[in-house]
């Protein structure tokens, strides 16, 4: 059966407060999605958007960034369904053995309140860089 677990390490760079830069490919293996996941050097990603409530932030904020990212990707490009999404993000959580007490409320919050970004997604999607011109077309 197919390990899911992170091929690579996630190297960023804060664009601003709120946003990252890819500087390295992300590369994920996926059971759920049946293989590799890779999210090319350049994307940009808010990593997991936690809202600053202050509790909310200090439990489940800064946490989760390489899941967060693979989920951003999954979102913006609709490579898979918004379910789909949201289930290889907690898959992803698991496989880098993430405590249960983290995990489920940070999926359980992108089940129920991530339609709209799911729905926006390729509105946001963005890539820095020097990509090809046949990449972008097929994502946008």
């Amino acid at each position: 059966m197919l390990e899911s677990k992170f091929l690579s390490e996630l190297e960023t760079r804060d664009l601003d407060d709120d946003r990252c830069e890819l500087l390295s490919d992300l590369v994920y293996r996926s059971r759920l999605f049946g293989g590799i996941i890779k999210v090319p050097r350049g994307f940009v990603s808010d990593k997991a958007s936690v809202p600053r409530v202050p509790i909310v932030y200090t439990i489940w904020g800064d946490r989760s960034h390489r899941e967060a990212v693979v989920h951003d990707w999954l979102y913006q490009t609709h490579l898979t369904t918004k379910k789909m999404a949201d289930h290889i993000f907690l898959e992803a959580m698991e496989a880098r053995n993430k405590s249960w007490r983290i995990r489920w409320p940070m999926y359980i919050g992108v089940m129920l309140a991530g339609q709209s970004s799911y729905d926006s997604g390729p509105k946001r999607f963005t890539i820095l860089g020097n990509q090809t011109p046949e990449f972008y077309e097929k994502f946008t």
